[in-house]
């Protein structure tokens, strides 16, 4: 188990230049539900000061009793909901008109398909200069069905063609993102810039030893997590397999699978057969405490623009194996911060890799140390927050206003 001896600690905020105005941003976002979008605002909410950000956040429906909310809250900004159930909602512009004339920001930033298309066209029917962030790789599926539906597919062409009329920027949170959105001729090259996320990590010295206690692990067992949504495209069957293969030699081998989806009992049945050494947490509100109590993380997705929980672990010093796919190759370099996987990703490769990583602590500790600077060096939530406060700017610039302090 990989753990500090430091005092209980909040790390992230690596300096960044100053800047001398600040800048109101008003965040849409769909909803605060268990999402890495979702999430990621609390992270944001925790950096945006330190480049001159005065963060506030609207969503447009109550899902799961909004848990994102806890991490703004944390932070300090209260999220309000301006209740636009649905696209046809002929009441939603002009609910959004009003909130967007009352916080009277200087930029509008939207995520997910509905903000992005009611909220850019709010804003723009107001003269309000807008940024929206695409979350996935173009043409990738959540594993929902209605993924499939020919539905989905119109809203999201419904959703770029509004970016691209009424909005100014469109943000891809990796390069293999804007390369995706690019082939599909929904946007021109200069539009559409590379922002990769950041996040605040909050470590706590005991965090490791309190969760293992919580689940019922063995102080000595080795830990293996998933932190990603249970769906269709995570590798969670993979990683079971990787698990049966290599209990025989590691007979205290523990797999934590954190969160939850509609595979959820498809994958419990994969498990069932390796008893008490697979376990199911369900959602949790602290991924790095799970983490403080990991070996290594396990991520074998088919797809992934930017996955946070790779992040995560980089800040919480555990190595990574993780398909060379999507944005994951921007976040983890092979055989410095993790091991990156050939597509598709098999038990049996993935039970290689974890056999000598198990085998070695002294590689599982320099492999995590690398990937603590790299975190440090790239994506902490100061430095997110600096590069989106840069392509502000430069929005800003381009209409003719830019702000105080702006280069």
């Amino acid at each position: 188990m990989r753990n500090s001896s430091a005092a209980p600690v909040a790390y992230d905020f690596a300096p960044v230049p100053p800047l001398a105005a600040p800048l109101r941003v008003l965040t849409l976002i769909d909803s605060l539900t268990w999402g890495g979008a979702e999430t990621l605002l609390g992270d944001l909410a925790a950096g945006a000061p330190s480049a001159g950000i005065e963060l506030s956040v609207g969503y447009l429906k109550e899902i799961d009793g909004s848990p994102a909310a806890a991490g703004l809250r944390r932070h300090g900004v209260e999220p309000e909901l301006v209740a636009v159930d649905r696209m046809r909602d002929p009441a939603a512009l002009a609910r959004l008109r009003r909130h967007l004339r009352r916080v009277n920001a200087d930029v509008v930033h939207t995520h997910l398909g509905l903000a992005d298309v009611l909220g850019t066209l709010a804003a723009r029917s107001l003269g309000m200069p807008t940024v929206s962030t695409i979350h996935l790789v173009a043409g990738q599926s959540t594993g929902r069905p209605s993924d499939q539906t020919r539905r989905a597919r119109a809203r999201m062409r419904l959703a770029a063609l509004v970016r691209r009329r009424a909005g100014d920027r469109v943000i891809a949170v990796s390069e293999a993102a804007r390369e995706a959105y690019l082939l599909q001729r929904w946007d021109r090259p200069r539009r559409v810039v590379t922002v990769h996320n950041g996040i605040a990590r909050e470590l706590r010295a005991d965090a490791g030893a309190a969760v293992r206690a919580e689940l019922g692990i063995a102080p000595d067992a080795l830990v293996l997590s998933t932190v990603t949504v249970l769906r269709q495209g995570k590798g969670h069957d993979v990683a079971i397999e990787a698990v049966a293969r290599l209990l025989p030699d590691f007979p205290k081998l523990r797999l934590v699978v954190l969160g939850d989806g509609s595979a959820r009992e498809q994958i419990r049945r994969l498990a069932e057969p390796l008893g008490d050494a697979v376990i199911f947490t369900g959602h949790r509100g602290d991924p790095m405490a799970v983490l403080a109590a990991t070996d290594v993380l396990v991520h074998p997705t088919l797809m992934d623009a930017f996955p946070t929980a790779l992040l995560e672990a980089a800040a919480s010093r555990v190595p990574v194996i993780a398909t060379n796919v999507g944005g994951v190759p921007e976040i983890v370099q092979d055989r410095e911060t993790g091991v990156l996987l050939e597509f598709p990703p098999t038990g049996q490769a993935i039970a290689a890799e974890l056999a000598r990583l198990l085998e070695d602590p002294s590689l599982r500790s320099r492999i995590g140390e690398r990937a603590e600077q790299r975190f440090l060096e790239c994506f902490t939530a100061a430095r997110w927050a600096a590069r989106l406060r840069e392509v502000y700017d430069a929005v800003l610039i381009e209409r003719g206003r830019p702000p105080a302090g702006a280069p």
